[in-house]
């Protein structure tokens, strides 16, 4: 007979299994302490974004999220948007709307820093989004109708889409 310590057990190491084996492109993340959400989604055929995100932060307020890859010194460049015009659009109209932008950093169980990968890769244990709460604190979408939880600059895997 199977003890239920051994059940407990058994269904710890499959679920840990399967959260392990998410691929970044399905990837959700949260901050705790705001409650705001990342969720990777996939880039398609793109030949220049390397990933897709959303963050969702309080009051329904969504950022749009892409990274593409640095050429010279390779790095993840990270970009939040807000509200941007589509279609064609100037370098000051994208400048306008991009409320963050950085290398995105990720941590695994070791505490070892990496860099995020490209989508088809398991999906890091933790990211590092350095500077993103003091810039989206003054930024267009914070206070009056926007957001009012200012996330932190790190977020924890919290699940994978299906």
């Amino acid at each position: 007979m199977l003890s239920i310590v051994s059940i407990a057990a058994a269904t710890a190491l499959v679920s840990a299994n399967a959260f392990a084996a998410c691929p970044i492109e399905l990837a959700v993340y949260g901050d705790p302490q705001s409650g705001t959400e990342i969720d990777f989604t996939p880039t398609g055929t793109s030949a220049v974004v390397t990933n897709n995100f959303r963050m969702i932060l309080d009051n329904n307020v969504v950022l749009n999220g892409i990274v593409m890859w640095s050429t010279g010194e390779a790095r993840p460049n990270g970009s939040l948007m807000y509200k941007c015009p589509e279609g064609d659009v100037t370098g000051g109209e994208l400048a306008a709307c991009t409320l963050w932008s950085g290398v995105i950093y990720t941590s695994d169980d070791k505490g070892t820093i990496g860099l995020l990968p490209a989508q088809g890769v398991d999906a890091p244990k933790t990211l590092i989004l350095p500077d993103l709460g003091p810039s989206l604190r003054h930024s267009l979408a914070y206070g009056g109708k926007g957001f009012s939880k200012v996330p932190s600059d790190v977020f924890v895997m919290k699940g994978c889409q299906e």
